[in-house]
């Protein structure tokens, strides 16, 4: 590895980290499309990568937003608790596709998800003033169990695609369990780390994951994670909200070029 892919891999990192501090969300968008076709990885070895670089930033990250009174345990519990199980199935799931099978799939998957990250990502904002009316779920049992589901059926999408499911997580824990958006992201970077070392054990088993590529592209994501979450953590939910809403909206629109680019479409 020479001296400018290491610099390469490390602004990877950075540019990974900063997603994961300011939306609680997965590198996958960046990394994944970066070493499959940047350096030539399998998918599956692009996946798993991904997803032991997710555990160096969210861990990082959450342990700042920790630190700021900003992550709320009892109600992410279940929800991590449901991905752990759903991340060892969906690694099984991506070891058994065919390597061109699962290219389409994965831009079908991109083309989707980046079509809803749109949607979402423009009526973010609009929708904070009401996060904070009771969730529609009385707590208790029902929404224990409701969480193990939906953390479960996000485990098996972060194991199958390499996405620590930081979105998901956070829509969830935004619309859902009606969190404020700090504690929202919050709490989504802590269940993105377990749900992405469980998946990140699940590839590492397989052979799926580069250790030194990880290593390099985490120490950027470190750096990275560390600023955007000193900086999430002390403006405003309404700037906070605004910003958010703006990458959504940025990463609906690369992550749909990439998949229509992997479709040959474009």
């Amino acid at each position: 590895m020479d001296v400018v892919t290491v610099l390469l891999l490390i602004g990877l990192g950075i540019c990974s980290g900063g997603m994961t501090s300011l939306i609680g969300a997965s590198g996958v968008m960046v990394v994944i499309p970066a070493l499959s076709m940047g350096m030539h990885f399998t998918m599956q070895q692009a996946i798993g990568t991904s997803l032991m670089v997710d555990v160096i930033g969210s861990i990082v990250v959450s342990y700042t937003y920790f630190k700021n009174k900003n992550i709320d345990l009892k109600r992410g519990f279940w929800i991590a608790a449901g991905s752990v199980g759903g991340a060892q199935l969906g690694a099984m799931f991506a070891d058994l596709i065919p390597e061109s099978d699962f290219g389409s799939a994965f831009g079908i998957f991109l083309a989707l998800f980046g079509v809803f990250m749109l949607v979402r990502g423009a009526n973010t904002g609009k929708s904070l003033s009401k996060i904070d009316r009771p969730a529609r779920l009385k707590p208790g049992w029902q929404t224990n169990l409701a969480s193990l589901g939906i953390g479960f059926v996000l485990g098996i999408i972060s194991g199958v695609a390499g996405a620590g499911g930081g979105i998901n997580f956070l829509i969830v824990l935004l619309f859902v369990v009606r969190l404020p958006l700090h504690k929202a992201i919050g709490t989504s970077t802590l269940i993105m780390a377990i749900t992405a070392l469980s998946g990140a054990v699940g590839h590492g088993a397989r052979g799926n994951i580069d250790l030194l590529a990880g290593l390099v592209i985490g120490a950027g994501t470190i750096a990275g994670g560390l600023l955007g979450a000193h900086f999430a953590n002390r403006v405003s939910e309404k700037v906070l909200a605004r910003v958010t809403g703006g990458i959504f909206v940025a990463l609906g629109l690369a992550m749909t070029y990439i998949a229509l680019k992997q479709l040959g479409v474009l």
